[in-house]
């Protein structure tokens, strides 16, 4: 934060460091907001996402009308 006093100085030049330390300032906020709420909710989804892949893939295949069929010659 130590940009900070060029976003708000005023005096001398400071209508020529202004939009450098806004632009500094902003993008740091910018970057902590991102790192804070974005990225643990985009590895939060990319986990929920895995887990249902795993699932999908763990799942029984269902019976066809040919896996049947010799179980019933039996039976019938």
């Amino acid at each position: 934060m130590g940009t900070l006093p060029i976003a708000l100085g005023h005096g001398a030049g400071a209508e020529a460091r202004r939009p450098l330390g806004v632009a500094v300032v902003g993008g740091l906020v910018f970057s902590q907001i991102i790192t804070l709420y974005i990225t643990p909710v985009v590895y939060t989804y990319f986990d929920a996402l895995q887990q249902w892949l795993r699932r999908r893939k763990d799942a029984p295949e269902p019976l066809t009308q040919e896996k049947r069929a010799p179980a019933e010659a039996l039976v019938g």
